[in-house]
């Protein structure tokens, strides 16, 4: 279930039996299925299983009954706030920079023997609340008030941390994939996510990225990819660079296959150009 873009923050009335405030956090979303004997499995939206680079984590659902399905934000903390590029990085890599990594779970989609997606929200909730009481990270419960002041107040004081935003949910709603406007999120950047198709420059040194657009329009990324982009992009893309073709306007450029995800920052102004900000591999 995917939230909607929206400017402003809804009153306490404005959703489906009241609105639930929660935290939007830096992270990468996962689906989180406890399997009794079987390891556990994180299931990003891209279907891939993040449980392995993640071990931390791993040993913490494994406390969990079998057949609990969360619905959570996989996250890294480095130094005071949130650290989306630690994600990236090996387990071994992550200790040493004494990066800690969390699952925070906002959502509860099964018990055990038990789909529960079809129950509001506010049962789903009271229900995830009892499974995690006292739980402590690498495993926990995502900050949530139906108080919309409150949520204000968190996020401004928790903006310098990392803390993206906000999420709105009403409370009377179900876990429906293919609902419109169930979820509401409201971010403090303007920021978007876009398909990188390909890249100019070399396998080890990227320099622009090409990328499609929700619209499906092409745009590409300006400035030039610092240093340590274009290494976190040569290092998620390694595996999947193609011989490169000519491009109108970069001359030539290598295809990514497949595509992966990037979030970028729109120029508001007229230029057809975006401001990379950092591969999304979930």
């Amino acid at each position: 279930m995917r939230p909607k873009a929206v400017r402003d923050v809804p009153a306490e009335d404005a959703l489906p039996g009241g609105t639930q405030y929660s935290l939007k956090l830096d992270g990468w979303r996962a689906l989180a299925f406890i399997r009794g004997d079987e390891p556990p499995v994180l299931q990003a939206r891209s279907r891939r299983d993040l449980a392995p680079g993640f071990p931390e984590v791993d040993d913490a659902l494994r406390g969990l009954p079998d057949g609990v399905v969360l619905d959570g934000e996989l996250c890294a903390w480095h130094e005071g706030r949130f650290a989306f590029g630690q994600l990236i990085r090996s387990p071994k890599a992550r200790a040493r920079d004494g990066a800690q990594i969390s699952y925070v779970a906002f959502d509860l989609l099964a018990l055990p023997g038990h789909d529960i997606r079809d129950r509001p929200l506010r049962e789903r909730w009271d229900l995830l609340t009892t499974l995690l009481t006292g739980a402590e990270p690498p495993l926990q419960l995502v900050m949530a008030t139906n108080d919309r002041d409150e949520a204000l107040s968190w996020r401004t004081a928790l903006a310098p941390t990392g803390v993206e935003g906000l999420v709105a949910k009403g409370l009377d709603t179900p876990y429906a994939p293919t609902r419109q406007g169930g979820w509401l999120k409201i971010r403090d950047t303007d920021t978007i996510d876009v398909r990188v198709t390909a890249f100019s420059g070399t396998p080890r040194r990227p320099r622009t990225l090409v990328t499609e657009l929700p619209d499906g329009t092409e745009a590409l990324t300006s400035p030039q990819l610092d240093s340590r982009q274009a290494r976190e992009v040569a290092a998620a893309l390694a595996d999947r660079i193609a011989a490169p073709i000519p491009h109108p306007d970069l001359g030539s450029v290598h295809p990514i296959t497949p595509p992966t995800t990037a979030e970028v920052l729109q120029d508001p102004g007229r230029s057809p150009y975006l401001h990379f900000l950092r591969l999304r591999e979930d």
